[in-house]
């Protein structure tokens, strides 16, 4: 006990420093992730929110709760985003407006959306441009199908009749297609999506190619060239029956930029899960791409492309990763700061240890020297018993067992000036 009140007597200001840089380090460190995110998923049933589930499921094993929020498509994920309604969201490359960039991030390009124009069996179209005068479903006003219809009505030109542009999407536009209401459904999905896959099994409605889909890539930036391969989606059936050139842009994940940097590791680990499979339109690999986005992609999401996950999240959980990765942080300078004060702790340990049988020796030379000018015997005596006192005070002393030498040296040496002045002659000596 004595030896551990020692020990700390020395290394207190030690201690108290490394616990005020822990304080310190806890306070200053990054706050930890949230453990709740909203997701703008899309409308249910189609290809977005199918997705969002499977990222809803994969963060829940990570701790990380993921409320999907049901919205009308690309445009409406955007504007919840920008609002700060949503923290992440599945949206249609080419939606994004200049304005986005100071308040958006990119996680990377995770798959092509083409733009599917089906047709009717009896409908006469050959190519979008002579879908004018059709009765055509475009999608609804929050969906970047619209968006992206409107845009290459203007490419192709001519007069579109407005009473004829229906605002159905997903489900319910492929159910009009099929029951003979509509002569066209317009729609900007993946090829996973339900009423994609439901479309392209039946006979009697035909996809409508894009001959000229280079040309459009390069004179619409969003948009990409793409080849749905003959027989790709039913080879037995032959489905379909030529290559058929389509236009697509690349749906990207985007994030509030004040997302905690962890949850966007968290989604890019996700997304890698699920969209590196490849598809019927992306061989295996291809996605998610960052090199493929209209929004400027994260610093996070940047790191993690290059280097993949962190040392930490490879070998801990995603909780004691993130603590610890945020608390390195912080502790290098804490180190940094101990370093010399460690060294420097065992010379002051000494030092006080030894100070204190040192500095008896101070009184122990008055003693002598006044008991070696004593000339009077009363006055020796009073010499003597200081020295008696001096004696019994020493004995008190508590040092650690590897200097009980230098103490019972210093007990050695109070005993040879009272033998030094016992023995002393009453002569006078020369100050």
């Amino acid at each position: 006990m004595a030896s551990l009140r020692d020990f700390l007597k020395v290394y207190w200001p030690l201690v108290v420093i490394a616990l005020g840089g822990v304080v310190l380090a806890l306070i200053l460190m990054d706050p930890a992730p949230p453990k709740k995110i909203r997701f703008a998923a899309g409308p249910v049933g189609g290809a977005y929110h199918a997705f969002a589930e499977r990222y809803q499921r994969l963060l829940g094993e990570q701790g990380v709760e993921v409320i999907l929020v049901e919205t009308a498509g690309s445009i409406d994920n955007l504007r919840m985003l920008e609002d700060d309604d949503v923290d992440v969201g599945l949206v249609q490359g080419g939606l994004a407006r200049p304005a986005d960039a100071d308040e958006l991030r990119s996680l990377g390009g995770l798959f092509p959306e083409p733009f599917w124009v089906f047709v009717g069996q009896d409908v006469p179209a050959t190519n979008f441009g002579a879908l004018r005068s059709s009765r055509v479903s475009i999608g609804g006003s929050g969906s970047g199908s619209r968006i992206l219809a409107t845009e290459l009505q203007t490419e192709y030109g001519g007069d579109w009749l407005e009473t004829t542009l229906l605002d159905l999407s997903g489900n319910e536009a492929a159910d009009a297609l099929i029951n003979g209401d509509l002569d066209a459904a317009i729609f900007t999905a993946s090829i996973q999506a339900s009423y994609i896959e439901k479309l392209l099994d039946i006979p009697d409605v035909r996809l409508l190619p894009f001959e000229r889909a280079p040309a459009l890539s390069r004179r619409m930036q969003a948009l990409s060239a793409v080849t749905l391969l003959r027989g790709v989606v039913n080879l037995g059936e032959d489905v379909p029956s030529t290559d058929v050139p389509l236009v697509a842009p690349v749906a990207q994940l985007v994030v509030n930029k004040k997302l905690h940097p962890a949850i966007e590791a968290l989604l890019i680990d996700a997304a890698s899960q699920i969209h590196s499979e490849g598809t019927l339109l992306a061989p295996a690999g291809a996605y998610p791409n960052p090199d493929v986005t209209d929004l400027p992609v994260s610093e996070q999401a940047r790191r993690y492309y290059q280097d993949g996950p962190s040392f930490l999240r490879r070998y801990f959980s995603f909780d004691v990763a993130n603590f610890l990765e945020r608390a390195w942080v912080l502790a290098i300078p804490l180190l940094t700061l101990l370093f010399p004060l460690v060294r420097a702790a065992p010379p002051i340990y000494r030092w006080r240890v030894r100070r204190k049988i040192y500095v008896w020796y101070d009184d122990l030379r008055d003693l002598e020297r006044r008991g070696r000018s004593a000339e009077e015997e009363d006055v020796r005596g009073k010499v003597l018993e200081d020295l008696e006192r001096l004696q019994a005070e020493i004995g008190q002393v508590e040092v650690p067992l590897s200097y009980t030498d230098d103490l019972y040296r210093l007990r050695s040496h109070v005993e040879f000036v009272k033998q030094l002045v016992c023995n002393r002659n009453p002569v006078k000596v020369a100050g």
